[in-house]
């Protein structure tokens, strides 16, 4: 399935390019559960003390409670990464084109995510670390970027369908800009 979708996504790049239209082309990826799996963990601590843990995945889909206390301290380091090797062949396919590519993390630093990207190999690539995993932190970071002008093309991979739906609210705004969404679900 992967070896799939890479294809399609190949063949559907290549078409564009082929098409291609006035101003640039702007891709940005998530990096945990997009381009890396790795053991960081979010603390949690419920109102009545109870702790416990959730992956990246899990709290993509998790709805947070009032009074927890979350812990993302695991996140300013490297925990056990693992690449996702289809997202990061798609990922090199890209950067070979060129074009702006952009690494939009929750995290609250970009050195993790430079270190992961030197060791796999990439040349220097934009980091942007938000330090905030609110959907619209992804959605306005985009919109600032559209808001400075030239860009036809704005292609998002994430794993969270909350930042998904958060950048999809931007086609409505942005009419003249291809906005297209890429769900990285990873398995295994």
């Amino acid at each position: 399935m992967k070896e799939f979708l890479l294809r399609k996504y190949i063949s559907e790049s290549l078409q564009e390019i082929s098409r291609s239209s006035s101003g640039s082309k702007l891709r940005i990826f998530d990096f945990d559960d997009t381009l890396v799996k790795t053991g960081s963990l979010i603390h949690v601590t419920s109102p009545s003390g109870e702790k416990f843990d959730l992956t990246p995945g899990e709290y993509a889909v998790y709805e947070k409670k009032p009074g927890e206390e979350y812990d993302y301290s695991d996140f300013t380091r490297l925990v056990d990464p693992e690449a996702i090797l289809w997202t990061n062949n798609i990922l090199q396919k890209i950067v070979a084109k060129g074009g702006e590519v952009v690494i939009l993390t929750a995290r609250g630093t970009e050195i993790p995510v430079h270190q992961f990207l030197s060791d796999a190999g990439f040349p220097p690539l934009e980091v942007i670390a938000l330090g905030d995993s609110n959907p619209a932190m992804k959605s306005a970071w985009i919109e600032k970027r559209l808001k400075k002008g030239g860009i036809s093309l704005v292609e998002f991979f994430d794993d969270s369908h909350k930042n998904i739906a958060a950048v999809e609210s931007l086609k409505s705004k942005y009419p003249h800009v291809k906005i297209v969404t890429r769900h990285i679900v990873h398995r295994g």
